[in-house]
């Protein structure tokens, strides 16, 4: 992942990630939507950041590190302005649309 994406993924931003599963002999590529909740352990070689996204009613979280092969890219859909916090963890408790009007996204 390069330096510009690296500087982009922050908590509240709409992200897209795509990551490559194999299965046996078979790969493929699967996409996942969310907001970032979380960026932890710095820029360093394990730094993580944290994905939340609702699959069929269900809250899903995925946890990245910045340098794992598996991810093949990752685009930023939008990123507010401002937020107020550094870790977005209350936003699993509060519902989609009370989310965007904490968070500021436009989504």
């Amino acid at each position: 992942m390069n330096k510009d994406v690296m500087d982009m993924i922050k908590p509240g931003a709409l992200v897209v990630v795509t990551e490559r599963i194999k299965e046996k002999d078979k790969e493929r590529s699967s996409k996942f939507k969310g907001v970032i909740l979380a960026r932890k352990h710095g820029a360093g070689p394990n730094a993580t950041f944290t994905v939340r996204a609702v699959v069929d009613g269900v809250g899903v979280e995925k946890i990245y590190p910045f340098s794992s092969p598996v991810i093949s890219g990752v685009q930023i859909v939008s990123s507010p302005k401002k937020v107020k916090r550094s870790k977005l963890y209350f936003l699993r408790t509060v519902s989609k649309k009370r989310s965007r009007q904490k968070v500021g996204l436009a989504v």
